[in-house]
């Protein structure tokens, strides 16, 4: 209860300095906006002309590693990180990313200025520690201050490493919940997808767009996310594009044989799927609603594993878990082109189970032709 009345507090005091004329506590976006560009400190050198593209795509939980109990996603406690732990966690990254040596990298939940990652710029720092040269970022969570546990000032999103110059960056807004009264919606994720054109050489139109699909919502917010998306990859397809496109997408493939999660992901005390529970199901953990909802995804564009291919060996290819003790247990993480992967190149790295709670997905797009 206490928290609670904290919570509404803080809410009741935003609403306050709104009304007074002060500027937003949260910031509102257009349906697109340009993305924020960013340039390593020193560039290093890439292929003139590739007969490859190299792609990787990693939800890195804003530099908290796998380990800390983040009360927003783990059953934990901590809201706030010291720096040191969020260096050691971005040197843990950045090891990473070196050894796959991506071309192209998208991010997911990666902060930039946020109270709770001791105002780091995650983006400028993962830039300057790789060979990556070009960044472009599009907040889905910028807010001067979040009423919520201490959280304060925030400001998390997706983002488009490469090692290509980027040309161009658009932020496009993404539904927001309908499952949320206005007050909480308004304090809440803006969800989106960034859609970066990247001058690679030797490819008149490439592009990269990296989404980050809701993950909570009870509703069909999630449906209208992919919908969105596929509605972007299908209008860069009429025009000749070629795309890689990824992404957290916060859904199962088609054919799962585990839809449910809410016993896994449970936490102490909690109780679902008896009679008087209410909610029946944990939010964010019952994907059997929505186990459809990537079917036209995949008829449409290649996936990094092909969908029969997952079906036999599901566990082999799992990206995510909420339990920081246990084995990946679900595959949320994608990649998908209208051109082709090569053969065999798509490596789900569950063995990188320390540096956060979605394991990495890396595939090799070949450009000979």
């Amino acid at each position: 209860m206490l928290k609670w009345i904290r919570e509404r507090l803080g809410y009741v005091l935003g609403c306050c300095l709104l009304l007074l004329g002060c500027d937003p506590l949260v910031t509102q976006f257009e349906p697109v906006d340009d993305a924020v560009f960013y340039q390593a400190k020193q560039l290093t050198s890439s292929a003139d002309v590739p007969a490859e593209i190299k792609a990787m795509t990693w939800n890195i939980r804003f530099a908290a590693g796998r380990k800390i109990p983040w009360f927003g996603d783990s059953c934990g406690d901590r809201v706030i990180l010291t720096a040191d732990e969020v260096y050691a966690a971005l040197e843990n990254l950045a090891k990473r990313i070196n050894d796959v040596q991506p071309d192209i990298l998208l991010l997911q939940e990666v902060d930039v200025q946020s109270k709770r990652t001791a105002y780091i710029d995650q983006v400028q720092w993962l830039l300057d520690h790789t060979s990556l040269n070009y960044g472009a970022y599009a907040t889905a969570w910028q807010a001067q201050y979040v009423p919520s546990d201490g959280l304060g000032r925030m400001d998390m999103g997706n983002a488009v490493l490469s090692k290509w110059k980027i040309e161009d960056a658009e932020r496009i807004g993404l539904p927001q919940r309908g499952d949320q009264d206005a007050l909480t919606r308004y304090f809440y994720l803006q969800r989106n997808m960034i859609k970066t054109k990247i001058k690679v050489p030797g490819l008149e139109q490439f592009y990269v767009v990296n989404i980050h699909a809701d993950a909570f919502s009870t509703d069909d917010t999630k449906r209208k996310h992919i919908l969105r998306f596929k509605e972007e990859l299908d209008r860069l397809s009429s025009t000749g594009a070629l795309f890689i496109a990824g992404g957290d997408f916060n859904l199962l493939p088609p054919g799962s044989d585990s839809t449910d999660f809410c016993d896994e992901d449970r936490c102490s005390g909690e109780s679902f799927h008896h009679t008087g529970d209410d909610p029946f199901h944990k939010e964010g953990s019952n994907y059997t609603p929505e186990k459809t909802w990537l079917v036209e995804l995949y008829q449409s564009y290649q996936p990094d594993i092909p969908l029969a291919d997952y079906q036999a060996d599901q566990q082999r290819y799992f990206t995510h878990t909420v339990d920081r003790e246990k084995p990946w247990d679900r595959k949320l993480d994608y990649l998908f082109t209208n051109h082709r992967w090569r053969p065999g190149s798509a490596i789900i790295h569950q063995n990188y189970d320390a540096e956060s709670d979605h394991a990495p997905v890396s595939a090799v797009l070949d450009v000979t032709n």
